[in-house]
């Protein structure tokens, strides 16, 4: 076995030791004190205590000492723990009103390799002081550079200014934000539980239409249902309160309840049941649109007893919307009994909060509870449930389309992006696959490849944002060993279509489709090179020793990053600026002064010897290297005159990717396509021209490829 191969061997070996550990290290925890959430909040503003039920702290006020909890605060990480780029999840202090609105966002800790260095953390900090003032009750999303989102923009929905070059780590702040608030406000402010995600049904504005009872009920905009006393019996065989009804046993056909449910909203059924005048009256009581429905009952069972008391929950009445509880509240008003209906034996007004997530559009289910006790001085009291389930009419609504996935917002905006940069990895796969055409003529390749490497540098590297890097490799790990899964990858599209490109293409040409072709500083040190030839600039090509030992250098330093991301996060994201990447394209040269001199370092070396940093250093080369021996084709034609005693391919080739025998070393190949434009073109290829003068070549069997 070649050095080499151990080696690299060695280390796929420890990375996969590291990533099993880091499996069983502590969850990350929140990073605050009572006593600091109280130096940000002060008075009037008290700190509660830490609630059980949800890691959050209660803020109370000396202005409103009998109004309970004001406001709530809490850190993102103990509720959304949403794994970032980088692959650790942020940290974000929280803090919302008791209706759902924001009061601060504040960032706390994070681990985006933009904002840790590049553009530097101001950027994130001005973007979350946008979510001051914003309610939970709005749809909030993210603008791209790479995409007019605010297009849509109107009505409920709010669209935050991004992040340049942070598109993706903003998204994510987005969702850590939205998902640990709503944990909250489900928890304490009554918001309902998430549904299937779309709006909730808007009332069209229908030309009003005079409808009597009979109508109203023929068309389901009053809705009925009626229980006998022998129905109510039924429902108690068996239990204690069997029998305990008298009037059920002897008049079982008797009306026991009739219970009717309308939506008011709906100015043709609340206009025609509580009158134009009333209708006036309800229309400004119901200023902030609260779902509001009618609910009465007839018949021997009442809605209410007299020990309700007005302006509080209906203690029979219950309502649910897909298995969901939604709280109703009488609205206490004096004009719910409505005439038409015959003698009600109680009729209210119900309302429910404007937050709670309640869709007048579909199916709910209004729950009637129904007691019976047995004995006298501590009775057994059996209660059981008798329901309606209001189907709303339709045509009373319009229904807004459900809103895209934050991550598929993303795609939307990258489309065109990602339609240009899929054509252009479609023509590269077809190059690759029949090099021929282009590789024979020196011109031709020299003038495809350097229009490829410029589209790769220019559009992919500093417009599309899509340099792939180590990071996240050491992101997925992280993700992957907290269980959080690789679901951020989805919030940056033109890097996962890189990534899937790239992952096929190990199978079929190994690492240097991605090195030789896509990668935006690989491109940039290949014209770095061109310039330093035209400069005349002495170039240096190590001995072949020499260089394999220096080679060895990305195997080391890919397993220090991934056991520094198992044992040491925080050295791990100073470690990864051995990467130039981000200074170079993410950035594009806008860094302190360390990380600049270190990226023109390597370009510098670069101009010297051919892509120094590629072939010596890059540890995101030497993962892939590993992966490239899932390779299951030796693509390169070779002949056995190759190497013995033809050397021109070897001597072209300034990657030192042709060992003197002929054979292709694979895991130094960048497929450049020189030696398959030589292959072919019988002026270049040593063999074929003296087989064309009628020379006879003395040749030998070709050794196995190297891999």
């Amino acid at each position: 076995m070649r050095p080499n191969s151990l080696f690299a061997g060695l280390a796929i070996r420890l990375a996969c030791l590291l990533a099993a550990v880091l499996a069983c290290l502590p969850a990350t925890a929140g990073d605050l004190a009572r006593a600091d959430i109280e130096r940000r909040f002060q008075r009037p503003l008290h700190v509660g205590e830490k609630l059980r039920e949800v890691p959050a702290w209660p803020l109370t006020s000396e202005l409103k000492p009998d109004a309970g909890p004001v406001g709530y605060v809490f850190e993102s990480i103990d509720l959304a723990p949403i794994p970032g780029f980088e692959g650790t999840p942020m940290n974000l202090l929280v803090a919302i009103d008791s209706d759902g609105k924001f009061l601060d966002v504040e960032v706390l800790r994070q681990h985006e390799p933009v904002f840790l260095g590049g553009l530097g953390p101001l950027p994130l900090q001005e973007f979350v002081k946008q979510y001051q003032g914003k309610s939970l009750k709005q749809e909030i999303t993210v603008s791209s550079a790479y995409g007019n989102t605010r297009s849509g923009a109107g009505g409920n929905r709010v669209v935050l200014d991004g992040v340049t070059k942070a598109t993706a780590s903003v998204r994510i702040v987005n969702q850590s934000v939205l998902a640990a608030a709503l944990a909250v406000a489900r928890a304490r402010l009554g918001f309902a539980a998430p549904g299937d995600g779309a709006p909730a049904a808007v009332v069209k504005a229908l030309p009003f239409e005079r409808m009597d009872l009979a109508t109203l009920l023929q068309r389901g905009y009053v809705q009925r249902i009626a229980f006998r006393n022998a129905d109510i019996e039924k429902l108690f065989a068996g239990t204690e309160g069997a029998g305990t009804d008298e009037r059920a046993t002897s008049h079982p056909d008797e009306t026991y309840v009739e219970v009717f449910v309308a939506y008011l909203n709906a100015p043709n059924i609340g206009r025609n049941l509580l009158g134009d005048a009333n209708w006036e009256k309800f229309r400004t009581y119901m200023l902030d649109d609260r779902p509001a429905f009618w609910v009465a009952t007839r018949g021997r069972y009442a809605l209410v007893d007299d020990n309700f008391v007005p302006g509080t929950p209906p203690p029979r009445l219950a309502l649910a919307q897909s298995e969901l509880p939604v709280e109703l509240r009488d609205a206490n008003r004096d004009y719910a009994r409505l005439t038409g209906f015959g003698e009600l034996s109680a009729a209210l007004i119900l309302t429910a909060q404007a937050h709670a997530g309640l869709d007048p559009g579909r199916p709910m289910d209004f729950q009637f509870t129904v007691s019976r006790a047995r004995g006298f001085i501590m009775p057994v009291v059996t209660q059981k449930q008798v329901s309606l389930r209001y189907v709303p009419p339709t045509g009373l609504f319009d229904f807004p389309p459900k809103p895209l996935p934050e991550w598929l917002q993303a795609w939307q905006g990258r489309l065109p992006d990602l339609i240009v940069i899929g054509l252009a990895l479609a023509l590269l796969g077809g190059v690759l696959l029949r090099p021929r055409a282009v590789s024979i003529r020196p011109q031709v390749l020299f003038r495809f490849r350097l229009g490829f490497l410029a589209f790769t540098l220019l559009f992919i590297g500093w417009y599309a944002q899509g340099q792939l890097s180590i990071v996240q490799i050491t992101g997925a790990i992280k993700s992957l060993a907290a269980g959080a899964g690789l679901k951020s990858f989805l919030y940056d599209p033109v890097s996962l279509l890189l990534i899937a490109f790239t992952l096929v293409s190990l199978a079929v040409w190994g690492r240097g489709a991605f090195c030789g072709w896509l990668c935006p500083f690989g491109a940039l040190q290949e014209f770095v090179a061109l310039a330093a030839r035209a400069l005349r600039i002495p170039q240096w090509r190590m001995p072949d020793r020499l260089a394999r030992l220096l080679a060895r250098s990305r195997y080391a330093l890919l397993a220090v990053l991934v056991g520094s991301a198992a044992f040491a996060p925080a050295a791990a994201e100073k470690l990864v600026e051995v990467e130039p990447f981000k200074t170079a394209i993410t950035v594009g040269f806008q860094r302190e002064l360390p990380f600049l001199l270190w990226a023109l370092g390597l370009l510098l070396a670069g101009a010297f010897v051919y892509k120094f940093f590629c072939r010596f250093v890059c540890p995101l080369g030497a993962a892939l290297t590993l992966g490239g021996r899932l390779r299951r084709w030796n693509w390169l034609p070779r002949i056995e005159a190759c190497g013995q005693p033809c050397q021109r391919c070897r001597i072209a080739c300034r990657y030192d990717a042709i060992a003197p025998d002929g054979a292709i070393d694979y895991d130094e190949c960048h497929q450049c396509l020189d030696c398959v434009g030589i292959y072919h073109d019988t002026q270049r290829c040593g063999p074929q021209l003296l087989a064309a003068k009628g020379k006879v070549v003395r040749i030998h069997p070709l050794p196995a490829p190297r891999r």
